[in-house]
């Protein structure tokens, strides 16, 4: 009588990441825009002592992606804040910064 058949065994994926990756951006303000196709996050470092910023990163996500990042972001924050208590949200400034790009 035959074996029955094997689930797939789950293959480790190898990534590729620099020194520069591997130590990160720090961003203070992240603009997102979407459209029917994808959603477009922008990190940004906003320096605090004049009106300007630097883009440091642009993510081009699909929305069933971006959908999945906002269900990890939920869970993680809501371990985070079993672990170390709530994290205060902050009355934020009373308008968002009006953000230009140029080159």
């Amino acid at each position: 009588m035959p074996e029955p058949p094997q689930p797939p065994q789950p293959q480790q994926v190898q990534i590729k990441a620099d020194e520069k990756e591997l130590l990160g951006q720090y961003s203070n303000l992240a603009v997102v825009h979407h459209n029917a196709e994808e959603f477009t996050l922008n990190f940004i470092y906003l320096f605090p002592t004049v009106p300007q910023g630097k883009l440091v990163a642009s993510l081009i996500l699909s929305p069933t992606h971006a959908k999945r990042l906002l269900r990890a972001l939920q869970e993680n924050v809501a371990r985070y804040e079993a672990q170390f208590g709530p994290l205060p949200e902050g009355p934020g400034p009373a308008t968002g910064p009006t953000v230009g790009f140029v080159q």
